[in-house]
């Protein structure tokens, strides 16, 4: 069990790759259309990238399984089995379309190819081709018997995914409500990536203008589907309105004495939400400490996705539903301004609720805490550390000592606000300390798995992490 949730885990990871390559290709495409500047340049850079998915997914996979520091090797050997599964896929069935599953698969295999030959010794007459090279070849010949199975098994898969897809939609605004409720309430376990590369880039297809045929909600949106947007509307309501409509809440029910810190983390937390679409600051400080609120954030951000759906609200995004994007694609949505109106309502909703809630069952939401009972080994420079701490170095020193130490640390990575690391010995783990430090929380996956919450400046705190384990 535990290994399937670090091989969940790491797929969820590799999901964030791809996704890093979208934010530029989506404004690109925006600003090369026709009522902005109509470079049709412009446009074919955009689409090198949604046009290519199935690629950036094999690397992705190829970045959270490979075993290995410097992973170029590793991800060419992705490359070669995506370039040869598409190719073998093409003979046996022209109509076959894996879309980022053929990504996946082949990612997938080339990390298991070069984990297992990238040690391998050949004679000397061959040795050019032994040690991380050889994988190159023994991945060629591996996904070519792949392609022939999946020649014969994906037709049937690729008709009921097709068909899961025809009913996800058919079942209209309670479709989109089941997506954007799984997407809020996966967050914790990090899954929610995996059904939002379906629906971002798999869900549906369209034939622009130019003759290309993209998938997914996101590039079909991009790419003028006018019955594109639907899946992604809801999202402005939540992500500009409802989480800062949480950030309020929790300062208002906030103790007196606590305001002033409060105030500083749950306004930064709003505004990181309203332009950027980052929440998980905000809504780690209350996933674990009170379920009960994460639960009702998720049932209203399914309750969102319906009403944008009934007002037939079509507006996608590249990068997320900010308010960067909202300006953006704008005049390429349907109904967009009916955004603001839903949201204000959303925003009642969330704050009076989420007020309530915490006012009344006494919630220890930030600000609302117990006094921290410190351990002796505390020092007085920990207690200062939060949120918005830039003694980076100091505070990746305590997280690596208060894991078990560089050689209790048998992987670390960041994704774009958790460091996520794996360690040798659960019992050498101090999550009091970890706590002690100011992150804004920490989860537990698996016995072995942490992710540390600490915001959009977990890139800095993870620079830092890797000098000490060099």
């Amino acid at each position: 069990m535990n290994n399937l949730k670090n091989i969940i885990q790491k797929l969820g990871r590799s999901m964030l790759i791809p996704v890093s390559a979208m934010p530029l290709a989506g404004i690109l495409l925006r600003i090369a259309s026709e009522d902005f500047l109509n470079l049709p340049v412009l446009t074919a850079a955009g689409n090198a990238v949604f046009g290519n998915l199935d690629i950036l997914f094999a690397i992705g996979v190829v970045f959270g399984f490979a075993k290995a520091k410097d992973k170029g090797m590793a991800a060419l050997t992705a490359v070669l089995s995506i370039l040869t599964l598409r190719e073998g896929l093409g003979i046996m069935n022209a109509e076959i379309d894996m879309g980022i599953f053929g990504g996946i698969i082949a990612g997938g295999l080339a990390s298991w190819t070069y984990n297992r030959f990238k040690n391998q010794q050949l004679p000397q007459i061959f040795s050019f081709f032994a040690g991380e090279r050889f994988p190159l070849t023994m991945v060629m010949i591996f996904t070519i018997g792949v392609a022939v199975i999946f020649g014969f098994i994906w037709p049937p898969i690729q008709n009921g995914l097709d068909a899961f897809a025809q009913s996800w939609v058919g079942m209209g605004a309670f479709g989109v409500g089941i997506f954007m409720f799984l997407n809020r309430l996966l967050i914790p376990l990090g899954l929610h990536h995996v059904i939002n590369s379906y629906v971002y880039f798999d869900l549906g297809s369209f034939t622009t203008p130019s003759g290309e045929v993209v998938q997914g909600e996101i590039p079909r949106f991009l790419n003028g589907d006018p019955t594109a947007g639907l899946f992604l509307a809801g999202f402005f309501v939540v992500m500009m309105f409802g989480v800062p409509a949480i950030c309020l809440a929790i300062y208002k029910a906030s103790k007196k004495e606590n305001k002033e810190r409060v105030k500083g983390v749950m306004g930064s937390g709003a505004g990181t939400a309203f332009i950027t679409n980052i929440t998980e600051p905000v809504e780690f400080t209350f996933m674990f400490v009170a379920p009960v609120l994460y639960l009702i954030h998720s049932v209203f951000a399914g309750l969102a996705g319906m009403v944008t759906y009934l007002l037939d609200i079509r507006l996608g995004f590249s990068f997320g539903a900010s308010l960067i994007d909202y300006v953006l694609n704008f005049s390429i949505g349907r109904n967009a301004i009916l955004i603001i109106p839903v949201g204000l309502v959303f925003f009642g909703l969330y704050y009076f609720t989420f007020y309530f809630v915490i006012t009344k069952f006494n919630l220890k939401t930030l600000g609302r805490e117990d006094n921290k009972v410190f351990t002796e080994e505390t020092t007085e420079e920990e207690k200062e550390l939060g949120l918005s701490t830039n003694n980076y170095s100091y505070l990746a020193k305590k997280l690596v000592d208060s894991l078990g130490g560089p050689s209790n640390i048998d992987d670390a990575y960041n994704c774009v606000t958790r460091l996520r690391v794996t360690v040798l010995d659960s019992s050498k783990v101090d999550e009091e300390r970890i706590r002690q430090t100011g992150i804004s929380g920490i989860v537990k996956p698996s016995d072995t798995n942490y992710q540390i919450i600490i915001g959009p400046e977990v890139t800095n705190v993870m620079s830092e992490v890797n000098k000490i384990l060099e």
